[in-house]
């Protein structure tokens, strides 16, 4: 029998408050998605329910692995973690589990996989309640689907006529968000730094001169993050409730991988900030660098952003 893998994430505005979980299937027929939502749960919840409904999915006696990046999942099944609450999911979850075979895998969330990307923009999808789908997929399997109102229709289509930090008469201006609901807002950008070989293996033994390059970097991420209304003139200053960093070597492309994770709760976007702190890692790693590689590149992009009357964007 083939081994079914299961990729699994969930997602929740607010914790608590409305939710969404997403599966993807692959090993046993066509991939497919399975996901939904729930209007009052916590993240927990949705990151159980996601492995009981994709196990739910298959066939009893099934070899399968499941891949989460939820350590509340993944060490509640594999290390005995306490069960201090969620019982009647962890009963389901158990009943489930055994009637398969089943291993379990911890993965880094917002590390690159393509397969937990796809579980948590499902998850994220229903969780703000917008319409879930991927580019030339046409095997979605939706559960508990969502319609996008008239509303953010327009809204979307009318961010695609006119520039907003452009006034009637083609001068800057800031946005005027004072009307704006405040909802709960999560930009990931993604960048690089191309080096020779041998910068990235000194990079890796933590062989340069002036220190360890990757926490430098990192440090240096988040105070950008912070500081980026005073960077670019129309941004509206953010109280941000979060920024993280994290790096992969690429070692055979002599590459290093950034990727920022900014999210507030306010009345506009995160998507500057999230930019800022990846390219701004990325001119640090450069400065740490430069000593022995002056002929270093240096690329930043929005992967997606969540949140606010617009609707989500998802460019991965």
């Amino acid at each position: 029998m083939a081994m079914i893998t299961i990729y699994t994430d969930g997602a929740c505005i607010g914790n608590p408050g409305p939710g969404g979980w997403g599966a993807v299937i692959l090993g046993d027929g066509p991939k497919r998605f399975l996901h939904g939502r729930d209007l009052d749960t916590t993240n927990n919840r949705m990151e159980i329910l996601a492995v009981v409904k994709g196990l739910e999915d298959l066939s009893e006696n099934a070899d399968v692995t499941v891949y989460s990046d939820s350590s509340y999942v993944i060490n509640t099944m594999t290390k005995n973690w306490k069960r201090n609450k969620n019982q009647d999911l962890w009963e389901l979850l158990d009943r489930e589990v055994n009637k398969r075979n089943v291993q379990w895998i911890w993965v880094k969330g917002h590390a690159g996989d393509p397969l937990n990307e796809e579980a948590d923009h499902l998850a994220h999808s229903e969780a703000v309640g917008k319409p879930v789908g991927f580019v030339g997929e046409s095997e979605v399997n939706v559960i508990g689907e969502v319609e996008m109102d008239q509303q953010d229709e327009t809204a979307i289509s009318g961010k695609l006529d006119t520039l907003t930090h452009v006034d009637e008469h083609g001068e800057a201006r800031m946005v005027d968000v004072g009307s704006k609901p405040e909802t709960d807002r999560v930009a990931i950008a993604k960048g690089f730094v191309k080096m020779k070989p041998q910068t990235i293996q000194l990079v890796k033994d933590n062989g340069l001169e002036k220190g360890d390059v990757l926490a430098v970097a990192r440090v240096s991420g988040v105070m950008a993050a912070k500081q980026t209304a005073n960077l670019i003139p129309l941004c509206h200053p953010l109280p941000l409730t979060q920024v993280t960093i994290d790096f992969e070597l690429d070692m055979e492309h002599s590459t290093i991988l950034i990727t920022g994770v900014a999210k507030t709760r306010g009345k506009t976007g995160v998507e500057m900030e999230a930019l800022t702190a990846i390219s701004v890692a990325a001119l640090t790693i450069y400065d740490m660098c430069k000593a022995v590689d002056r002929a270093m590149s240096i690329g930043a992009r929005l992967s997606s952003k969540t949140g606010g009357q617009s609707g989500d964007v998802f460019l991965d």
